[in-house]
């Protein structure tokens, strides 16, 4: 190793082989099965028998703790010896060239050589200065000295550049390996995107060079980092917003990289997670809509509404300032807290379902409306009508004879010749369109009578994801690997067993979905409408102008009126309205509200609970017919009964919420 040796092993040298020999006997010395921490295993580690040649265990176990000090210690001790084997082999693995003691050193620039020579002299002359201002002295007196002197360090700094050439040369050809690795980690690897405050900081620096030519980078620095602090929300955002894309296309070419790398050990871990600070992300947060997150308690709330009158005291002092008023309170002012933060939970979770679902809705209904128009591959398309099929026979002699048409002419003309037509000639079309019917009929009942895939056992996952192991190690022999699994899987305890009977679950309740699905398909939801559940309250009018227009439309005076006028004549109504009946329509329209969201809390909890006795249903017959694996899966099965229950809940306010968007956007 690179270190001193301690006070025990001075005497003894280790070499590059008596190390690889420490390892191996380490290595011999450990459980078959190591899936202890390392520690622990080290801890029971017997050093007397790691011991070999003049090397005593006490001197082993000395050794082990130096190459151990530079080995990534989060692993098993069984993987850190592999770790330990690559570095004694190369010790400048993945570090940087200059650190190689062979590594020539670059030579100093003119300005440092200056510096240098100078700085001792100045010291001297001002010994009140810090090192700072002699900096900016020397740097002062370097930019004003004439070519003539500055002439003598160009010379020194081009004869150590040459010199330094000659030595970087010789390294490479001496350690062509740690060169060639260094070159491929350093070259064509993504560029990492850049923060809001760069991108605004790099387009800004232009305009105030432009008018600042003198200004250093620290000025440029000071005074636009002042301006970022000062900037509005809304011109941040943009800047936010930009480098989340810049991110988004990083992430992706750098998955690509590391593809196509795979020499450069890279992992998902090495992309940056992120460009945007915490502050930064809330805003974002804000302007899209989420809610904030609730305290987790009481204690939190008061503390978060004390701080808020707190902005002069230290940070370091503000919670024990928080804490000494909080024991101050009484009782029933802490429980008046802690009631208050489990209605902010309460609410929070109706916000945050809301804001969910119409992000969803927004993202399939605006920006993918392509899956509005894709018909489900799986869905028999509609047969086509009569007259479609008189057009199509018609439209290539109209489009012949008649070239000057547009297409939606041509359609109009089609119409209007198959409106005229006799209903005998219609007969032959009418067939055709029977038979179509038919076909579409027999289809749609052929895909509905295909059985879904049969369920999987436990044991059936488990194999499949082994079988490839044990047909390696009984040479494609699949009848003895059979064999193999089935006996391992006969030994497994059910701890073992409980993720492989997890997924056997899901797979019988994938099977029971689908099977569901095929004897009773989907009813199709209206475009525009939406589904309502048993004993869902009905939603109020959200303010007073649509409680106006739900009596005018519901007393029948204005039925005589297609609906556009109607609605024409509401709204007219509506302004004429004196401010104190506009008042009392907001009032009631209110009211409603308050009471819809009691009625609906209500009715969530009661849907709550009959999920949950459905879910206890289903798991006593889950466990009635798996009489080999029942205590395993019902510890593993609370929480799936409470993902079922936040699925169900989540989907219900859903349809809820989006009920609500499209009221919104009426």
């Amino acid at each position: 190793m690179n270190g001193e040796m301690d006070a025990s092993t001075k005497d003894q040298v280790w070499t590059q082989d008596d190390l690889l020999n420490l390892l191996e006997a380490m290595k011999v010395n450990l459980p078959q099965k190591d899936l202890a921490k390392y520690k622990t295993s080290e801890s029971h580690l017997d050093w007397e028998k790691v011991a070999f040649n003049s090397f005593t265990g006490e001197m082993c176990k000395q050794k082990w703790n130096e190459v151990s000090k530079v080995i990534r210690k989060f692993r098993t001790l069984t993987e850190l010896i592999f770790d330990a084997q690559d570095f004694i082999k190369n010790p400048y693995k993945g570090k940087k060239l200059k650190k190689h003691p062979d590594f020539p050193k670059k030579p100093l620039t003119p300005y440092f050589r200056f510096f240098i020579e100078k700085r001792a002299k100045y010291a001297k002359l001002h010994p009140e200065m810090s090192n700072l201002d002699l900096t900016k002295i020397l740097s002062m007196k370097y930019r004003g000295l004439p070519d003539k002197k500055k002439k003598k360090y160009l010379e020194d700094f081009q004869k150590d550049k040459e010199t330094f050439g000659h030595s970087m040369s010789k390294f490479r050809e001496d350690h062509p390996d740690l060169v060639e690795s260094m070159a491929k980690k350093g070259s064509n690897v993504p560029e990492k995107p850049r923060t809001p405050q760069q991108l605004w900081y790099s387009h800004e620096k232009k305009a105030f060079l432009k008018t600042h030519a003198d200004a250093t980078t620290k000025d440029i620095k000071d005074s636009l980092g002042k301006q970022w602090t000062q900037l509005s929300d809304k011109k941040r955002l943009k800047w936010i917003a930009k480098s989340l894309e810049m991110h988004k296309a990083y992430e992706e070419v750098m998955k690509g990289f590391i593809e196509t790398h795979p020499e450069l050990n890279m992992s998902n871990e090495d992309i940056v997670k992120s460009t945007l600070t915490k502050a930064e992300r809330h805003l974002k947060d804000k302007s899209d809509g989420r809610p904030d997150k609730p305290p987790p308690n009481g204690y939190s709330m008061f503390c978060a509404e004390l701080m808020s009158s707190m902005k002069d005291v230290p940070s370091t002092e503000r919670m024990v300032m928080c804490s000494q008023q909080w024991k101050l309170l009484k009782q029933n002012e802490k429980d008046g807290y802690q009631k208050r933060c489990e209605q902010r939970k309460k609410e929070y979770e109706v916000e945050m379902n809301r804001f969910l679902c119409v992000s969803l809705f927004f993202y399939m209904y605006v920006c993918l409306p392509s899956l509005k128009l894709q018909p489900s591959p799986e869905k028999p398309k509609r047969p086509i009508s009569a007259m479609f099929i008189f057009s199509e026979e018609k439209r290539p002699k109209l489009q012949q004879e008649r070239p000057d048409l547009s297409d939606s002419e041509l359609t109009r003309l089609l119409a209007r010749m198959w409106n005229e037509l006799s209903d005998k000639k219609k007969e032959k079309y009418k067939r055709l369109e029977t038979v179509l019917k038919a076909e579409s009929v027999k289809k749609g009942q052929e895909e509905r009578s295909r059985l879904p895939d049969t369920p999987k056992t436990a044991q059936d996952i488990w194999q499949q994801s082994v079988i490839g192991d044990y047909l390696a190690r009984f040479k494609n022999d699949r009848p003895k690997a059979q064999k193999a699994m089935e006996a391992t899987w006969n030994t497994m305890e059910k701890k073992e067993k409980i993720m492989w009977i997890k997924k056997a679950a899901e797979d019988q309740k994938r099977y029971e979905r689908e099977l569901s699905e095929m004897r009773s398909p989907a009813t199709i939801i209206a475009s525009g409408k939406k589904m309502k559940f048993d004993g869902e309250p009905k939603k109020p009018p959200s303010n007073g102008y649509q409680k106006f227009s739900q009596e005018m439309l519901s007393n029948g005076e204005l039925n005589h009126l297609p609906m556009k006028e109607r609605m024409g004549e509401i709204g007219g109504r509506w302004q004429r309205q004196p401010q104190k009946e506009k008042d009392r329509y907001k009032k009631i329209a209110e009211e409603k509200q308050k009471l819809y969201k009691v009625e609906l809390e209500r009715w969530l909890a009661d849907t709550e609970d009959d999920d949950d006795d459905d879910e206890e249903e289903e798991e006593k017959e889950a466990a009635s017919s798996d009489n080999d694996s029942s205590s395993a899966e019902d510890s593993e099965e609370e929480d799936d009964d409470d993902d079922d229950d936040v699925s169900f809940q989540t989907w219900v306010k859903f349809i809820i919420a989006v009920g609500n968007y499209n009221g919104a956007l009426d």
